[in-house]
């Protein structure tokens, strides 16, 4: 069994990534989660504070000085950092064309979702030298096929899918650098109290998926603590699907 890690997760204070801190924390890891949203994140500290193994860091990915003083603060908190899983991510919330798309939210979304990543991978990558840790992208399948007018956040994904691969290379052996690209995993009730509901799911939401059913956070967290520990030693570079089969299933409109 591996030792407790010291993990940081980017964007943990909702949906994937906090379903990724629950998980880390209920085996005993230690957990510093950032996001930009402070409401969620003082609500995380007041469901996962007493521990003594978790702290909430308020922190915008997209400017370098506030990820540089959040890898800080966690290693002043923790010591050393043992893993990093890049979470934090937005959709555009802009539906129309491509011709309407404008520049500016293409840029946040790319900005948030893959330039967030590459910031707190620069810096925390001299504390997981020093341990030997690992990264977890969270992409998207998206990355790998896409609706129509999703241009930004498909790119952001694929971005990650990319720089997941030369990170591996620049950052080995020292660091294993590995994805997940999630497929329709129901958040609702990961959500911040305020936006929080009950799942609203049809049956033929989970029957289209080959395992039966629409995938909750845990189904990530799962993948993302096996990749950031030492029984995932070999592995570095790869993307792993957790979609519930569904980007293995052809679909023919009828």
């Amino acid at each position: 069994m591996d030792e407790s890690k010291v993990v940081l997760i980017t964007g943990g204070a909702q949906g994937i990534g906090k379903g990724i801190a629950r998980y880390l924390l209920e085996r005993g890891d230690a957990v510093t989660i950032t996001d930009i949203d402070a409401e969620a994140g003082r609500e995380c500290t007041a469901e996962f504070g007493d521990s003594g193994l978790f702290v909430f860091i308020e922190t915008d990915v997209r400017r370098e000085e506030a990820v540089a003083a959040s890898i800080q603060e966690a290693i002043a908190r923790f010591g050393r950092l043992d893993g990093l899983v890049n979470n934090a991510g937005l959709a555009s919330p802009h539906r129309g064309s491509l011709e309407e798309l404008p520049l500016g939210e293409w840029q946040r979304v790319i900005d948030t979702n893959l330039t967030g990543a590459f910031l707190t991978a620069k810096h925390a990558a001299p504390h997981l030298r020093r341990t030997r840790g690992a990264i977890v992208n969270i992409a998207s399948t998206r990355a790998l096929q896409s609706e129509a007018d999703t241009e930004a956040y498909s790119a952001s994904k694929g971005g990650l899918l990319a720089l997941t691969h030369a990170m591996a290379v620049s950052l080995g052996p020292d660091i294993r650098v590995n994805c997940i690209s999630p497929g329709w995993i129901d958040v609702s009730e990961w959500k911040k109290r305020s936006e929080r509901h009950p799942a609203d799911l049809r049956e033929v939401d989970h029957t289209q998926h080959p395992v039966g059913r629409v995938g909750v956070p845990p189904d990530v967290a799962a993948m993302a603590a096996f990749l950031l520990g030492e029984e995932a030693g070999f592995i570095t570079g790869q993307n792993f699907v957790v979609d519930g089969g569904m980007t293995r299933k052809m679909i023919y409109e009828e």
